[in-house]
């Protein structure tokens, strides 16, 4: 994930802008099946005073919350490990506040993470945040549009390509209102074109 910057190309187009990992890596191939979730609209009992889970979700060992389940990076600088400890050697270290990441298991205060390459390792909760963003997805092969609204014939603000990040302030299964994280934009994109939130999922 090398450091990028936005694409100057033609009028409207927003490219990506985030800050990378120390080192590069070599090209992560991904498909839009392996991006694929569980659809949170089957759910299932939980214990009383619980909000039920979906299918395919289970509460984390370490704070009853959902496994797996969408974060991003709090810190400046968050680094990766092997293991869940500081005794692991560093896999990577990150410089993208507010990247998402999917949080696929907890042990203790580190909670086992990956990212939208589908590159995973341990980092410590305290560098994980429960505000939500996500990024256009990279399994796309066109831009993605930016509306006015929760429509696909409101207006088209932008098009925006693979792995532009976004802020996501809310969802309703189909839609989420969006605003991009390194441009004065904000709209409507559709779910299924954005890595950060699940199929289905309502985001508030």
């Amino acid at each position: 994930m090398p450091r990028m910057k936005a694409k100057s190309g033609r009028r409207g187009r927003v490219g990506p802008v985030f800050g990378g990992l120390a080192a590069v890596f070599a090209a992560v191939a991904i498909c839009c099946t392996a991006m694929s979730k569980p659809v949170l609209s089957n759910q299932i009992d939980s214990k009383p005073g619980q909000a039920p889970l979906a299918t395919g979700f289970q509460r984390g060992r370490e704070t009853g919350l959902p496994v797996p389940r969408f974060v991003s990076l709090k810190s400046r600088q968050a680094r990766m490990r092997v293991g869940p400890s500081l005794d692991y050697a560093t896999k990577w270290i990150y410089t993208a506040q507010g990247l998402p990441m999917e949080i696929t298991e907890e042990y203790g205060h580190w909670r086992r993470v990956r990212d939208y390459a589908g590159t995973s390792g341990w980092m410590y909760g305290a560098l994980l945040s429960g505000h939500r963003t996500g990024v256009i997805g990279p399994w796309l092969k066109t831009t993605a549009p930016l509306r006015t609204e929760a429509d696909a014939s409101a207006t088209e603000i932008a098009a925006l390509e693979a792995r532009v990040r976004l802020t996501i302030s809310s969802c309703d299964g189909k839609w989420c209102h969006v605003k991009l994280q390194k441009h004065d934009l904000a709209g409507y994109v559709r779910q299924g074109e954005i890595w950060g939130v699940y199929p289905g999922e309502v985001v508030k």
